[in-house]
């Protein structure tokens, strides 16, 4: 068996081994969104990069 899959297995287990039950949530309501014309959005810093190795 591969590291990934042990890391995997590993982390199920110890999910599994926590009681889970749905929780009730109220609905979120939110105000209409104000849109500024002259925001510019960046480019996404290097050191907020994570680059795709698989």
């Amino acid at each position: 068996m591969d590291k990934k899959r042990a890391r995997l297995n590993c982390i199920a287990h110890l999910l599994n081994q926590i009681p889970y039950r749905e929780v009730g949530r109220a609905p979120v309501v939110l105000p209409p969104r104000v849109r500024n014309p002259d925001y510019h959005r960046g480019p996404i810093p290097p050191e907020m990069y994570v680059p795709a190795k698989y």
